[in-house]
């Protein structure tokens, strides 16, 4: 039996990280209800165990005396000095008081004790370990499934993500490796739950602070954000450094930093904007591209009244009104969004062929690239240059292709002031 606890032992420290010596105490602890029953009411019974061998042995403190009146409190003289030469009678001496067959007995009575102890302990253990990671990102391999929920194993526990916190077009298998955002850590009846999150907004600004290093460093803050998970999400960023460009430094080189990011949001799209402290001019930001006409602002009740072309409203508003829900969610103001008339003109197709025609004249600018441009909505080279690279790297048949297109929209806009500038001074 002594072979059996140490592999028990060996094995508890070995899979779940807890010392010797912690595991000594608790089986000892366990074993001494069994010592109780084995040896009887002796005075302040304690059990030991040998971290090496796992001999099981009990003790005893009696009492010296000259004639023993209770053998489970009282020792001879006689007895005591065999035990401890210079023994007085009125001390106290420890007695070892193992009695015969105890190590298998002890053994049996304990392991139900034992396993329960140890389960308190790495409960605890789990607990202390994740308690102060709240707010961090994690990596986890998927385990199993509970009807909508994922059980994510973090190594040496399991972490719970529940249906409400994940994105609803995600789907994963058996063994998937997943980053979370940790979200809370509870104490349950059950043991300690760590609850995980991929649709929380604060899991996109963690993932934003891990690409771009002056987030991380304070240099870029990151003022408002708001999310759909699985669809949209719009996060204002401002920096007080003048030489420092907040939107273009989250964007990265050719697109680089936010398309990691859409990547690991399974191409969730990712708006960046710079933030204004000004109402117009930060609703502006969250609806490019989209051209504004004009304002109604209603500062007491925090509504914002808005009115733009007809052939800008779709676009102002999104698909089933996404964009300006997100727009009203960054802002904290109400966001009501109106078609202004317009006089008649030429069919749409017409149109939607000139502004292909008028971007492909730009050189640098493909046919191809023009097409996809007008398909997301710019349809002139003043459209371009407001919706900046970030936006272009999201649309379709853009992509990479996104800093191509603004070098020749800046450039093709100089040129433009230029000639304006001879015009003028002929």
């Amino acid at each position: 039996m002594n072979a059996e606890i140490l592999a028990v032992l060996e094995y508890w420290e070995r899979e779940k990280g807890i010392p010797r010596e912690e595991l000594i105490k608790i089986l000892s602890d366990s074993l001494l209800a069994s010592a109780k029953r084995a040896v009887g009411p002796a005075r302040e019974l304690r059990c030991a165990i040998d971290p090496k061998t796992g001999d099981i042995k009990a003790f005893a403190r009696l009492v010296v005396v000259q004639k023993v009146l209770s053998k489970h409190d009282q020792i001879s003289l006689f007895d005591a000095r065999r035990i401890k030469p210079d023994a007085q009678i009125g001390e106290e001496i420890e007695v070892e008081v193992t009695p015969a067959g105890f190590g298998r007995i002890a053994s049996q009575y304990a392991r139900q004790s034992l396993t329960q102890h140890l389960r308190k302990a790495e409960k605890k253990m789990v607990y202390e370990e994740y308690k102060d990671r709240v707010g961090e990102l994690l990596t986890g391999t998927v385990r199993r499934f509970e009807r909508s929920d994922v059980y994510v194993d973090l190594g040496r526990c399991e972490a719970l993500l529940p249906n409400r916190e994940r994105v609803p077009n995600e789907d994963f298998q058996m063994g998937d490796r997943i980053l979370c955002y940790v979200k809370a850590v509870q104490e349950t009846p059950r043991g300690p739950e760590i609850i995980l999150s991929r649709a929380d907004p604060e899991f996109v600004i963690k993932l934003f602070k891990r690409e771009v290093s002056e987030i991380n460093d304070g240099t870029i803050e990151i003022k408002a954000i708001a999310r759909e998970p699985g669809f949209r999400t719009k996060i204002a960023v401002y920096t007080r450094d003048p030489k420092v460009d907040p939107v273009g430094a989250c964007v990265g080189l050719r697109g680089a930093r936010v398309r990691n990011i859409v990547r690991e949001l399974n191409n969730e799209k990712v708006d960046i904007i710079p933030w204004d402290p000004n109402i117009r001019n930060l609703i502006t930001n969250a609806l490019n591209p989209a051209r504004i006409k004009s304002f109604e602002i209603d500062e007491a009740r925090r509504r914002v009244k808005i009115w733009v072309s007809e052939d800008q409203l779709s676009l102002a508003i999104g698909r089933r009104g996404q964009n300006a829900r997100l727009t009203s969610r960054l802002t904290g103001w109400e966001v009501d969004i109106e078609a202004e008339a317009a006089p008649p003109t030429g069919g749409f197709e017409e149109k939607v062929a000139q502004a292909i025609e008028t971007l492909a004249a730009i050189p640098g600018i493909s046919r191809e690239m023009a097409d996809a441009l007008v398909h997301g909505g710019l349809t002139s080279l003043e459209d371009v240059l407001q919706a900046g690279e970030s936006y272009l790297a999201s649309l379709d048949r853009v992509g990479e292709q996104a800093g191509a297109i603004m070098q020749a929209a800046r450039e093709e806009a100089s040129r433009r002031q230029i000639k304006l500038g001879e015009t003028t001074a002929a």
